[in-house]
């Protein structure tokens, strides 16, 4: 009588119930198919946990270096005139340089071109002139410089390319490119295409495809030459210092244009790609919790088997004086043991697999012979993986409450187990 008034006035999870729950989750040899629902369960949470970690940092890298990579190259702020040329941009830009919050605005001339090479390979580029104090400031590019240099870039009447098109034109530094701009000079036999050569002074490379592949940058003279724009402009962009917060600084940079000009954040020029980066994130989640929500579906079905395993038992700490409550609180605790311990294992495991990702994605790519996460769709050269804390602490919540939440029926079933019917045929 003392042992089931003591077992009726223990604490809640008190010691005898983690013991009992603890003998639960041992492998016996009777009790092998239980023991192989739980093992099943336990790597379904893990690897569930896994892959979304894995999933959601790689998605998140791939944001963070995209973001890194267009504007390391793009302003953040383009403005654009209405009415004429800005012909005054020396000006503009140095007051642009002057409102708080902006790191610096540099003036730049565009335009498309075909480019070819020695071999008489081409492509179609985009031409970007910029003064060489402004194309420094540049960190993608001015950072990333693989052959050549840029100091001197005004005095030099050369072009600085991206590597993949220098490899795809079989260009090297001291090389011509020659480009041809459709919109040629007038002669009295008609239009004819503009066509000058270049010697290649630098080839740099961001590790985006898209723009190693397809800018050229020239000294904003000879690019105003070039386009027939001599003392003029097409836009100017402005660098921020905080890419989210560029609407503050939007009304200062249109009253220090003084004039009528189009603004356009970066926001708006990529909106449909990161819109789409996202969207694919968000689904991405949601059909890999569904990994998750399958191993908590594992845990329902080992512990009802459990439950009818023993039932015996049950009727007989019922007998000692354990409360429904005791019983219930024995088989939550072995459900949630396993959901803990998956999802442990499967943060373990995230974080291995995200520090080591380009490891990865290299040996498999030798494993198979082929090149995994192509560039040229990818955009980068290399697999990203950084991982948010808030991101995998709700990842975590999620996968204990899910794992808790699977466990309360089966615990309810042997909380309401009668000890009559149970012991009735042993």
């Amino acid at each position: 009588m003392s042992v089931a008034v003591s077992r009726r006035g223990a604490r809640p999870f008190s010691a005898f119930e983690r013991m009992v729950a603890w003998r639960y989750l041992r492998s016996r040899r009777k009790e092998t198919m239980i023991s192989v629902i739980s093992i099943i369960s336990f790597i379904g949470i893990m690897l569930g946990v896994a892959t979304l970690i894995i999933v959601m940092a790689v998605m998140n890298g791939f944001r963070a270096e995209l973001l890194d990579r267009l504007l390391g190259i793009n302003g953040h702020l383009i403005v654009q005139p209405i009415e004429s040329g800005l012909d005054d941009y020396e000006e503009i830009a140095a007051r642009f340089n002057q409102i708080a919050g902006v790191r610096y605005a540099i003036p730049l001339t565009e335009g498309q071109v075909l480019a070819s090479g020695q071999a008489g390979a081409g492509t179609g580029a985009l031409v970007r002139g910029v003064r060489e104090k402004d194309i420094v400031k540049l960190a993608q590019v001015s950072g990333n410089v693989r052959q050549g240099t840029l100091e001197g870039f005004d005095a030099s009447k050369g072009a600085a390319i991206g590597k993949r098109m220098a490899d795809k034109l079989g260009l090297s530094v001291g090389d011509g490119i020659q480009l041809i701009a459709p919109e040629g000079d007038v002669t009295p036999f008609g239009v004819t295409p503009r066509q000058k050569t270049y010697p290649v002074v630098a080839i740099f490379e961001v590790g985006m495809s898209q723009y190693d592949s397809s800018i050229i940058y020239l000294p904003l003279s000879e690019a105003q030459f070039y386009f027939n724009s001599e003392g003029t402009v097409q836009s100017i962009e402005v660098s921020v210092d905080d890419p989210d917060a560029v609407d503050q600084v939007r009304p200062a940079v249109e009253d220090a244009a003084m004039r009528p000009v189009l603004l356009t954040d970066w926001r708006q020029r990529n909106q449909t790609f990161f819109s789409a980066l996202q969207v694919q994130r968000n689904v991405m989640f949601m059909i890999l919790m569904l990994i998750v929500l399958v191993a908590a579906l594992n845990i329902i079905s080992g512990l009802f088997m459990l439950v009818k395993e023993k039932g015996s038992d049950i009727a007989i700490l019922r007998t000692m004086g354990a409360t429904s409550g005791a019983v219930m609180r024995i088989f939550f605790m072995t459900g949630v043991a396993i959901g803990v311990a998956g999802t442990i294992a499967g943060v373990v495991l995230g974080v291995i697999v995200c520090m080591n990702v380009e490891l990865i994605r290299q040996f498999f790519s030798w494993l198979s012979g082929t090149t995994l996460f192509n560039p040229e769709l990818y955009f980068l050269s290399q697999l990203p993986a950084r991982m948010d804390i808030a991101e995998t602490v709700s990842v975590v919540l999620i996968a204990l409450v899910l794992s808790s939440l699977a466990t309360l029926l089966p615990a309810w079933r042997a909380a309401r187990l009668d000890p009559v019917d149970a012991l009735r045929f042993e």
